[in-house]
């Protein structure tokens, strides 16, 4: 097994010609090196995201484009709809808060669906459209919920308030058509499916949205997009960009147009299948139960009553170098995640069940040995359905 095997929501791990990319010698971030790799990487990300609109390299982590995707938008005062089944969901709306936005959140049990028909219900009864935002987490990796943002684009219909999403842990990994599913901005990061480390964050901006940005109100600097269009205009940041990031993006976006978009998808299905398969022959519950609101980035499962989570994962650590991820909030001490996203290989997936395995039969939860493993493997071969990769 390898020595540090993450299987973490992230960071995930980095491909080793990414890493290769990062040792670039610095260079001047305002001259013609910079401005090419800048264009050639907006444009790849918009491929990514499916959008002919506006879209913004940040030197940050994902949080710092959720907190770009509410104070470049909206004004102290204005309500915001915060759509809430998870840790992630609940940082959307705390930072539209803190920042003076009405904040109403719309929310349900981590690990359950959202409230769909109250969403609907809500926009309906806005008849005098006071409603100016509406906030949500795309994939909830605290949980491991895809949330139907497509349901939510329909129900939205032709209400003005902007659609706000994080997808952090989902662009990339999931077809997420932004300009067809009418999201206004959607932002990303740079640790999860995009093959490279933390400290870039990218934000898609819809024409509405942007038109809704030079009335906003709420204060920023270094979040403010209106520098950074101007200085995009121009090949360049407004602040000192992360270099060797965004040498390693230019090389991460091509490894993934190699692969396809297409057969991303696909891979990462495969391996939630796997995880879930394994979780089914160790009689471990997921968290999610339902296949079609499982996420194919995150599986969060249940801890049997006689193990206890920080002691599972000490032992996939120590004894074989397997990082796997806790609860976070009210989920802390009863699920354990595995991130299955990015540059996680199948193979390293499956050693991880296998580590998971034998982790749980010394602590003394019973295991037939090899039968995990082996639900994972058909899980994989059964999913295998390679396309023609490409920028498709």
């Amino acid at each position: 097994m390898k020595e540090n095997n993450l299987l973490i929501p992230g960071p995930a791990p980095v491909p080793d010609a990414v890493a290769r990319a990062m040792s670039s010698e610095m260079f001047n971030h305002r001259g013609p090196r910079f401005k090419k790799i800048i264009e050639e990487s907006t444009a790849a990300l918009k491929e990514v995201f499916q959008t002919r609109g506006r879209l913004y390299i940040l030197t940050s982590s994902g949080t710092g484009a959720m907190e770009a995707a509410i104070v470049n938008f909206l004004s102290p005062g204005e309500r915001v709809l915060s759509l809430v089944n998870g840790s992630f969901g609940d940082r959307f709306a705390t930072i539209a808060g803190v920042y003076g936005a009405a904040v109403e959140r719309l929310e349900t049990p981590w690990g359950q669906p959202l409230d769909y028909e109250a969403l609907e219900t809500k926009l309906r009864e806005d008849v005098e459209h006071t409603l100016r935002a509406i906030t949500v987490v795309h994939n909830e990796s605290s949980t491991g919920m895809l949330n139907d943002l497509e349901r939510i684009s329909r129900v939205c219909g032709d209400h003005p308030a902007l659609l706000i999403v994080d997808t952090v842990s989902s662009m990339g990994a999931v077809d997420l058509p932004v300009d067809r599913w009418g999201i206004d901005v959607c932002v990303t990061g740079s640790q999860k499916a995009l093959l490279l480390p933390p400290g870039l964050s990218f934000i898609g901006v819809s024409e509405k949205a942007w038109l809704a940005a030079a009335e906003a109100k709420m204060p920023r600097y270094y979040f403010d997009l209106r520098k950074a269009q101007e200085y995009l205009e121009k090949g360049q940041t407004p602040f000192t960009p992360a270099l060797s990031l965004c040498v390693a993006l230019r090389e991460g976006l091509q490894l993934y147009f190699a692969e396809g978009r297409q057969n991303c998808y696909a891979r990462h299905r495969r391996m939630a299948a796997a995880v879930r398969a394994a979780a089914g022959a160790l009689g471990l519950e997921p968290l999610v139960k339902d296949l079609q609101q499982a996420s194919p980035t995150v599986t969060a499962l249940r801890a049997p009553a006689s193990i206890k989570v920080d002691q599972l994962r000490e032992e996939m650590r120590r004894r074989f170098g397997v990082e796997i991820a806790g609860g976070q909030g009210e989920l802390e001490g009863q699920i354990f995640r595995f991130g299955h996203l990015g540059a996680v290989t199948e193979s390293a997936l499956l050693a991880g069940i296998e580590a998971l395995e034998l982790s749980l039969q010394t602590l003394g939860y019973p295991v037939e040995r090899g039968r995990a493993v082996a639900a994972g493997k058909e899980a994989i071969r059964t999913g295998l359905r390679p396309a023609a990769g490409g920028r498709k």
